[in-house]
């Protein structure tokens, strides 16, 4: 990942440093375990696990010569352990170090996106609050509808973050798994077995897969790869509520704009929301990780490498790339400007035309059919659009309707207060009233 996305905790995850640390940290808990169930000598474990380091330009050295990154590592640790280095990676084979430590990176990488998520739940949780009785017009298909709460549509969102927290900790408990059962995970060396292998990775904070060949089925990971992709989608459906109503027609909601920002090398007046364009060309990468991470699902027999180069990349881009933008939305959705007022005068643009369903349905609780209410109002309706006139004043001189409501109940239907009766119990729902 390029470092304009790079967030320094979450990169630092996928160094190539850090990747060679936690193999060591996979190979010494198997030491350890090992030793402790006299599997191998006390004496050459403990000189293993004092001993062994590694070195990066080292092993670049030997792997260039080796062309197999994992013997490449175990050589280099020989070199620096000496004689007991016999006892090292014992009856393991490369995927029980690689799958491993992956899961224990993905692991660490998902405790950061989920401190993130948590942020943004919150973030969302107070603005709702804040305009919680801030009336807006709804909108379907782009077209005025009705009136909600700008906190209600918030809420919307904050509600799907809730479920992709839920998700994300499903998946998180998915992954946590490695494996440490050999060339096609059967335990076939007498230095391994599934006691081993429990004990070995409780070390490390992780539970063996039920069933592993070589490595790990990856089906396992792409179900992650799926979450974290719905996660960025999710955020993408965010970022483009906030650009459309960023509009200039609209300008109901603004992104926050520093003190020295420009917004166009062209046109000093511009002030456009880049973060949340930003936010949606992330979300395609996002995807299109998810769905090399469904490809890698399928490998031959116990296990091919197909997978292998295309982890390397998906891993720390996806991970990285939902940190990075999770963090964005959080700032932008903190600060982004709200203008109340402006959302009041596009309430008027129809001049009252979101009323026209409680019309309606008060028509036909006065005896008309349905049909004969749909069109009464309708007709109103369309002429209100044209700009003939005013929809309640229209309404008001039509004797077919002023017959059957009277002006205490248009007064009861035009009052913009109705449609926040239920929001503070949405809210409730949600655990932010």
């Amino acid at each position: 990942m390029i470092e304009r996305y790079k967030r320094s905790r979450m990169a630092n995850i996928w160094t190539l440093e850090n990747q060679y640390a936690t193999w060591l940290e996979v190979e010494l808990a198997v030491v350890k375990t090992q030793a402790e169930m006299g599997l191998i000598p006390a004496k050459e474990a403990e000189e293993i696990l004092h001993n062994a380091a590694f070195d990066v330009e080292r092993i670049a050295q030997i792997e260039s010569e080796v062309k197999h990154d994992v013997i490449a590592f175990v050589t280099n640790i020989e070199e620096k352990v000496g004689p007991a280095a016999r006892y090292f990676h014992f009856g393991l084979t490369s995927s029980d170090v690689l799958d491993t430590s992956l899961a224990l990176r993905l692991v660490r990488a998902s405790n950061l996106i989920r401190q993130g998520l948590i942020v943004l739940t919150e973030v969302l949780a107070r603005r709702a609050n804040e305009f919680s009785s801030t009336p807006t017009i709804g909108r379907s298909h782009g077209v005025h509808a009705e009136p909600i709460s700008f906190g209600l549509k918030l809420a919307s969102f904050l509600a799907e973050f809730q479920r992709n927290l839920a998700r994300f900790d499903n998946a998180v408990q998915t992954i946590s798994v490695g494996k440490i059962s050999g060339p096609v995970g059967n335990y076939s060396s007498s230095s391994l077995s599934p006691a081993l292998e429990k004990a070995a990775l409780q070390k490390l904070g992780l539970k063996p897969t039920l069933v592993s060949t070589q490595i790990i089925p990856r089906d396992i990971h792409a179900e992650y790869f799926q979450v974290l992709a719905l996660i960025a989608t999710s955020a993408e459906r965010l970022a483009v509520e906030i650009r459309h109503l960023s509009r200039t027609e609209v300008g109901e909601v603004e992104e926050a704009f520093s003190l020295n920002q420009k917004g166009s090398s062209a046109m000093p007046h511009k002030k456009n929301p880049v973060f949340s364009e930003n936010i949606v060309g992330l979300a395609r990468v996002v995807r299109s990780l998810a769905q090399v991470a469904l490809e890698d699902v399928v490998l031959w027999h116990e296990r091919d490498i197909s997978h292998s180069s295309a982890e390397r990349i998906i891993a720390p881009d996806a991970t990285i790339l939902v940190d990075f933008l999770i963090c964005r939305l959080s700032y932008l959705v903190a600060n982004m400007s709200v203008n109340p007022q402006r959302m009041m005068e596009n309430l008027q643009i129809t001049r009252g035309l979101y009323n026209s369903q409680e019309v309606m349905l008060s028509l036909c609780r006065a005896g008309l059919s349905r049909v004969e209410a749909y069109s009464l109002v309708q007709a109103k309706a369309m002429a209100a659009a044209k700009g003939e006139g005013d929809f309640r004043t229209l309404l008001e001189a039509d004797p077919l309707i002023t017959a059957h409501l009277k002006p205490s109940q248009l007064n009861s239907i035009f009052k913009l207060t109705r449609f926040n009766r239920y929001t503070h119990e949405t809210f409730k729902r949600l655990g932010i009233d």
